[in-house]
């Protein structure tokens, strides 16, 4: 067996890419990671240099890892600054670092791609390769970050204690079945269920309707202007966009059943939109961005009219991207997230290993706490 790095995902033919398991994730094709690339958003100058590790035996590629040389910790939303300050503070540098992740996208799934025929030594190269890679180019740690539990199962059934655990905290939606938007507010206790429908009522008395458009009916322009809600959204908090247009127009093209927006519009004028990704099974709320202020219009769009649509397409689950505990009252539940870390000092690891239990079981706090809040009946939904 052969490792090879790509500094671009276009030294991999999309074919062969594409061929490995992804469990249907979108975030994970190689249309997505080139456009990522080709607009600018992940490379070198942004902080996000390709790296992307693949395993050949012979011509045939048996395994991946989606990589990327890290200059900083932006974007990818499970926080190591505490991490990098200690290191600082111990005349070390933390940067720059490995991220297996895909970049500006906390959804949970694989990092160890294989393909329908590899084997266990052929993941095990795998994850043998990135440790190397750490210590060959002097790299503080590699971070597998909302890792799915297959590739948790991967690396830990090696019995290796150099990688260590973390878990966080997120909101996703889960569809028991339902049939309709009313089955699942009625699996709400009443006083709860009030308040949801008073908070979509509102926005209808507004004036506001919305459009569903899947990637084939989005233009260019209609992705400016979706992008521009976005980025103006951006502005108001004070940050930078990490995306742009160009990309979603790319993607819209490149993957039309994956990408889908909901457009809010004001007596026929497009005012909001929010932008989400679909697999076969689940629906990820990305970014979303208002051109006016109106009462609920972003729990609108984002949530109910994603759940919405989740219940018609019969997708299992919603992920709205990461934190939020407003979201409990629309129907979202604390769910548990993962990432794995590899620290190459050794001193760093063995400090890290306690923190990150005591961490592990704060998270398991919140999240039960969290979850006395949801607004399903007690026997539902817990």
């Amino acid at each position: 067996m052969r490792i090879r790095i790509l500094h671009s995902i276009h030294d991999i033919s999309a074919s062969d890419w594409n061929a490995l398991e992804m469990r249907g994730q979108p975030f994970l094709r190689h249309e997505f990671l080139a456009a990522l690339e080709d607009t600018g958003c992940a490379c070198s100058a942004t902080g996000w240099t390709p790296h992307h590790l693949v395993v050949n035996d012979n011509a045939r590629l048996c395994a991946a890892m989606p990589l990327y040389v890290k200059a900083h910790s932006f974007g990818e939303f499970v926080f190591d600054f505490s991490w990098a300050e200690a290191y600082a503070q111990a005349g070390l540098n933390y940067y720059p670092k490995l991220v297996s992740a895909i970049p500006f996208t906390p959804a949970t799934g694989p990092r160890i791609l294989s393909s329908p025929h590899a084997d266990t030594a052929s993941k095990a190269q795998l994850i043998h390769a990135v440790i190397d890679l750490t210590h060959d180019h002097q790299l503080s740690s590699t971070h597998m970050l909302y890792a799915d539990d297959m590739t948790r199962d991967c690396v830990f059934s090696r019995q290796d204690d150099q990688w260590l655990p973390r878990t966080s905290c997120d909101f996703h939606w889960f569809n028991r079945d339902y049939t309709r938007m009313d089955d699942f507010l009625e699996a709400f206790r009443a006083d709860k269920r009030k308040k949801a429908r008073r908070e979509r009522r509102r926005v209808v008395e507004q004036g506001i309707s919305f459009r569903t458009l899947h990637g084939a009916e989005l233009t260019r322009e209609l992705c400016e202007v979706v992008f521009s809600f976005s980025e103006h959204t951006f502005h108001e908090h004070g940050h930078e966009h990490y995306l742009n247009a160009d990309f979603f127009f790319r993607v819209a093209q490149a993957l039309p059943s994956q990408i889908m927006i909901k457009l809010a519009e004001y007596h026929g004028q497009p005012v909001a939109a929010a932008i989400f990704f679909r697999s076969d099974d689940t629906l990820y709320g990305r970014y979303w961005g208002s051109a006016a202020n109106f009462h609920s219009l972003h729990f609108e769009t984002c949530y109910y009219q994603g759940i919405e649509y989740c219940i018609e397409q019969g997708l299992k689950k919603f992920e709205p991207g990461t934190q939020g505990e407003h979201k409990i009252a629309r129907g979202f539940e604390p769910t548990l997230t993962h990432s794995l870390h590899y620290v190459r000092d050794e001193r760093f690891r063995a400090a890290l290993k306690p923190y990150l239990q005591r961490e592990r079981a704060a998270v398991d706090r919140y999240a039960h706490a969290m979850r006395e809040h949801v607004p399903f009946h007690r026997t539902d939904g817990q």
